[in-house]
């Protein structure tokens, strides 16, 4: 018998965009049930937003995501939570995603996608315990590390 661990994401209101997103960037299949489709009468507000969705790609990449009932106010932009300072990383963060692959060119492409509209940490290039190495906070909120294994 195996198991996995699987990040599990949590908006407000932005669900559907960020796994789209996800998809866009890493690839797969999207799955996506709103409130709605579990029962929630169209007309209330709420129903378009997602009860369960996930990203799962054919190269290991797999998130889940869901939308928290309730009212949906925008997340404050303020200082970054994370930041890199004389070399280490200081955070108030309790996770981050990572994501690992085999070479540089499959990561940069990643990295690529998801740098657009995002606050670079640290940018990805070669670091002193792997080949590639970076760090960066979406356009969602969700900080990411991708690195490439040594």
């Amino acid at each position: 018998m195996s198991i996995n661990a699987v990040a599990h994401l949590n908006f407000r209101g932005q669900a559907r965009q960020a796994l789209e997103f996800y998809q866009s960037v890493f690839g797969g299949e999207a799955t996506i049930a709103t409130y709605g489709d579990f029962g929630l009468p169209a007309e209330l507000p709420g129903a378009r937003h997602v009860v369960f969705g996930q990203v799962v790609a054919d190269n290991g990449f797999r998130v889940m995501a869901y939308d928290v009932p309730g009212e949906h106010t925008p997340r404050p932009q303020g200082e970054p939570t994370t930041r890199r300072e004389n070399g280490t990383t200081i955070t108030e963060e309790p996770f981050f995603l990572s994501v690992r692959g085999e070479t540089v060119e499959e990561v940069a492409a990643h990295w690529k996608g998801l740098a657009d509209g995002a606050t670079v940490i640290e940018d990805f290039g070669p670091a002193p315990w792997a080949p590639a190495f970076g760090m960066l906070t979406d356009r969602y909120g969700v900080t990411w590390i991708l690195d490439v294994a040594a």
